[in-house]
């Protein structure tokens, strides 16, 4: 006779097994990806030339994309928009931080922050164990933003970076901390992914507390030079989710911390590089 402890050891295998198999991995149709490579290329290219036969070729891609799979379509197309209404739009809307003690261009801005709001806090190299200056400055842009928007949560993102850090202190540990203690940012608003060594890892590992915190609009709050870069990574992953399960996130906004780093099209260029490797080796889902 099977004891007991036997049975409800055996019933919690079985519930952890079934929460393993719920993580689902989603990942371009092998015959797209080739195409997924040509796209990010092709977009680039725009950034230099906007010629009317570049867009053409773009369409003409995205066709053949959809028909191989309308998931894979509705992945690229996101990416797409985006970077035509971000990265090569010189009217985009960028808001600064200046020091103030709340974010006041957000709170004119006009933007529509409805719905359940998280603020994206995304990390910076630790030197020694401890934050650098820029993190600290991101940190300040978003204890303001906090201010701002009391409802709002905070998701700081970044792991156990740079070297001599024999305690593995982590980007993520050490913002909240500071926000927390020294820009009185209560603890409890503030959500930490301390395992993502970089951009495209916070981008992945963010939507996961995103949807287990029911968020439905994001502003990513980092460096001026990184902003764009970012975008292309979280919009690219919220497309994913929503093609695959139908969970939807807003990117509404952003707030920089500005620094003597000047923004490009190469630097951005590098979150599509990211992004095509990620769809290219695979997107953990959580549904």
């Amino acid at each position: 006779m099977i004891s007991v402890k036997k049975i409800i050891a055996l019933v919690l295998a079985l519930v952890l097994l079934c929460a393993a198999a719920a993580a689902d991995t989603w990942q371009a149709a092998e015959e797209n990806l080739p195409r997924f490579r040509t796209l990010a290329e092709l977009l680039k290219e725009a950034g230099r030339e906007k010629t009317a036969e570049n867009q053409a070729e773009i369409e003409a891609l995205l066709e053949e994309i959809q028909v191989a799979n309308p998931e894979d379509y509705a992945v690229g197309r996101a990416v797409t928009d985006h970077w035509f209404k971000s990265a090569l739009n010189s009217n985009y809307r960028r808001f600064a931080y200046r020091g103030e003690e709340k974010a006041y261009p957000l709170e004119r801005s006009g933007l529509d922050f409805g719905g359940k709001h998280a603020f994206v806090v995304l990390g910076f190299q630790l030197e020694n164990g401890e934050m650098q200056p820029e993190l600290t400055g991101r940190c300040d842009a978003a204890a303001a933003a906090a201010k701002s928007f009391p409802d709002s949560i905070l998701i700081c993102t970044g792991g156990a970076t740079g070297e001599n850090n024999p305690e593995n202190h982590t980007e993520a540990g050490e913002m909240k901390k500071y926000l927390s203690e020294k820009k009185g940012i209560e603890a409890s608003r503030i959500f930490t992914d301390a395992e993502a060594m970089t951009t495209a890892e916070n981008a992945v590992n963010v939507f996961r507390i995103l949807k287990e915190q029911g968020v439905e609009a994001i502003t990513i709050v980092t460096s001026d030079y990184h902003q764009l870069w970012a975008q292309v990574l979280f919009n690219g992953i919220a497309a994913v989710w929503k093609a695959h399960t139908g969970y939807e996130v807003r990117i509404v906004g952003n707030y920089n911390w500005r620094t003597e780093t000047k923004q490009s099209r190469e630097i951005t260029g590098r979150g599509l590089g990211q992004l095509m490797s990620l769809l290219e080796n695979g997107i953990t889902i959580d549904p």
